[in-house]
């Protein structure tokens, strides 16, 4: 049986709605993890394990197709970019100066890896 470029075009989609479930399920855990409060309080110390858990099941998915170094690369930054705007929306935790200049970064390193890399 031949792949067709329909059939990768539908496997890469199929892939990267894995990789945007894990980051959501990954920022979820985050949420979660700081709402537990150091683990002190049961209902959200259970979803902070229940998530992260969904979520490496769903980035197992991504390794499927896409190499686990990109695959991480591009998790990580993602997940580091959406839990820091949740700090901010839900905590009112801003980042220095600095730290955005360091976002700024990561984005620009997550989209080189993507466009550039070869995976």
């Amino acid at each position: 049986m031949t792949t067709t470029i329909e059939d990768l075009k539908f496997i890469m989609l199929i892939t990267y709605t894995f990789m945007i479930v894990a980051v959501a399920l990954g920022t979820a855990s985050n949420i979660f993890a700081k709402e537990a409060d150091g683990f002190t309080k049961i209902i959200p110390s259970f979803f902070s394990a229940l998530t992260i858990i969904l979520c490496m099941y769903c980035l197992s998915q991504v390794m499927k197709t896409i190499s686990a170094a990109y695959t991480y690369a591009t998790f990580a930054g993602l997940c580091i970019i959406a839990t820091t705007i949740l700090g901010i929306l839900r905590f009112n935790q801003w980042p220095n100066f600095y730290a955005f200049i360091g976002l700024i970064f990561i984005i620009i390193g997550v989209v080189l890896v993507n466009l550039m890399g070869k995976n």
